[in-house]
């Protein structure tokens, strides 16, 4: 593997490694800086692949740095040589499509800069709040125990928190709380972000704010965002976690939306949380969540049905609202239409409800079935259109075709809580729904899985059904360019500004085809 390493690399990367210990200044890296390049085996394949398991570039180096500074200094001189080289930001890796890799690049080891202690630090102003400034590779996990300390928390969330916040700032980070409090990015005050060509620039809506809303969703192609001062708001203490079952789209989709209709903020005025999901014939099928009595009837529905619909809800509550809080669920339960009896409530603590995911990485990993090959296709899909997706695609393609069911999701979202100076791109619709069609395959098998999100792209396609993909992935610029729509321009001329040298995220694949 070293002598593969050495072969792929570049001729100005293999000359800094080698004459760094002795030459500084222009003609080269400064010593601390070089010694903190990798290219041994393991640093090499630990930066080879992502969670998805499905693209593999090898880098020339990678960074662990100390500071900040280390990694200005490494975008700078990447700017210097005739040949300028690219890097990728790499925190926890969990792109799914090689969006954190840099071929023959550099990769920035962001993990490391948590070993030189937390960067979380909890303040309240009498403009902002309370808030919390955290380091771009905190992982949100660390974000919420830090918090919960002082009794606070962040209000938007993704499902899984072992994620860093500098990745999910770059594409949005959603989870069933976007519906009322907007996707993280519309809960950030201030940025650091160092850009493409090496500066390190405070940033927010009131200063230098074109570089702020760039790099809200902006995919890692202005800069790497090393601090975010997140909103915070008093911190529940418990949640009460339900999972309504539907055997009729039309009632689940309807249901779903009157329950995002109400605003508020940890208020009795509606729930917390809204989310769904399918439960499908050919399975898997978890029931882990259901009474072991009621099992048999759910699995005798779904025999019947071929699909259930699920709605998942969490209403969040502390002392203050102990006594109430049953009243109050069931005050908001009134009137839906899921099939009778199905409804199933479980009280946990409002942190155990925010890690529910990893409690299930535990059980994978245990199981082996971790580190496989993560196809996945998550889209936006407009609220006119959510139906005619159900017919055509789960119930045609996926149901019957039979194709293993991996984890689906679908809920809505509220437009007006998305701010459109982002670089985030989101459907012309006042609400459009998340589906996540999230499989897991064998590390072998992930092209059939990728011929079933082709067949469904196609059918939106031929359908007229304007999605816009999360988490994009595209093989040509044109295509880009039609994902961002009327935000490409803005977005091209970030790009020129910011990185014109088009050295940063280059597994995005935005500039670099």
């Amino acid at each position: 593997m070293a002598d593969y390493v050495t072969a792929i690399m570049t001729p100005f990367l293999l000359g800094f490694l080698i004459i760094s210990a002795t030459v500084t200044g222009q003609l080269g890296l400064p010593d601390d800086i070089a010694s903190k390049l990798r290219n041994d085996t393991e640093s090499i394949n630990s930066t080879s692949t992502d969670y998805g398991h499905i693209v593999q570039e090898f880098a020339a180096a990678v960074l662990y740095p100390n500071s900040t500074n280390d990694i200005a200094t490494l975008i700078q001189f990447a700017n210097n040589g005739s040949k300028p080289f690219r890097i990728a930001a790499r925190g926890q890796g969990h792109s799914v499509r090689g969006q954190a890799l840099a071929h023959d690049g550099v990769v920035i080891n962001m993990t490391a800069l948590s070993s030189f202690g937390t960067r979380i630090v909890v303040s309240e102003s009498p403009s902002l709040g309370s808030y919390a400034d955290v380091g771009g590779e905190q992982l949100w996990i660390d974000v919420l125990r830090a918090t919960l300390d002082h009794g606070l928390s962040p209000v938007s969330w993704t499902d899984y928190l072992y994620l860093s916040v500098g990745g999910t700032l770059s594409n949005a980070g959603i989870s069933g709380q976007t519906f009322r409090f907007g996707p993280q990015v519309a809960n950030v005050h201030e940025l650091d972000v160092i850009t493409g060509k090496g500066d390190l620039i405070t940033c927010s809506s009131s200063h230098t704010p074109e570089l702020f809303y760039a790099a809200l969703g902006g995919l890692g192609q202005f800069g790497i965002i090393t601090r975010a001062r997140i909103s915070l708001q008093p911190a529940p203490n418990r949640s009460k976690w339900m999972r309504l079952l539907y055997n009729d789209f039309s009632a689940f989709s309807r249901d779903q939306e009157r329950l995002i209709s109400t605003n508020g903020r940890m208020g009795n005025d509606g729930f917390d949380y809204v989310e769904g999901f399918l439960l499908m014939q050919q399975g898997p099928v978890d029931l882990s969540f259901y009474p072991i009595a009621d099992q048999p009837r759910i699995s005798s529905l779904l025999n019947q049905y071929g699909i259930l619909y699920t709605i998942e809800l969490a209403k969040y509550y502390d002392d203050t609202t102990l006594k109430t809080i049953d009243k109050v669920v069931g005050k908001l339960l009134k009137g839906l239409s899921y099939v009778p009896g199905l409804m199933f409530q479980q009280d946990v603590s409002y942190i155990d409800f925010l890690d529910r995911v990893h409690t299930e990485e535990e059980m994978l990993r245990s199981l082996g079935l971790w580190d496989i090959a993560h196809p996945w296709l998550n889209l936006f899909v407009p609220k006119s259109r959510i139906a005619d997706f159900d017919s055509g695609v789960f119930k045609k393609i996926l149901l019957k075709q039979k194709v293993p069911a991996g984890l689906v999701l679908i809920y809505p979202m509220n437009q007006n809580k998305w701010d459109d100076k982002m670089s985030a791109v989101i459907p012309e619709e006042n609400i459009f729904y998340v589906v996540a069609l999230l499989h897991s395959s064998g590390l072998k098998e992930w092209q059939q899985f990728d011929e079933v999100n082709t067949e469904i792209l196609e059918f939106c396609s031929d359908a007229g059904i304007m999605i816009k993909q999360y988490l994009p992935h595209y093989e040509k610029q044109q295509d880009w360019i039609d994902h961002f729509g009327s935000k490409w321009q803005s977005f091209q001329d970030m790009k020129v500004k910011f990185d014109p040298n088009k050295i940063l995220a280059p597994g995005q694949r935005v500039f670099n085809q």
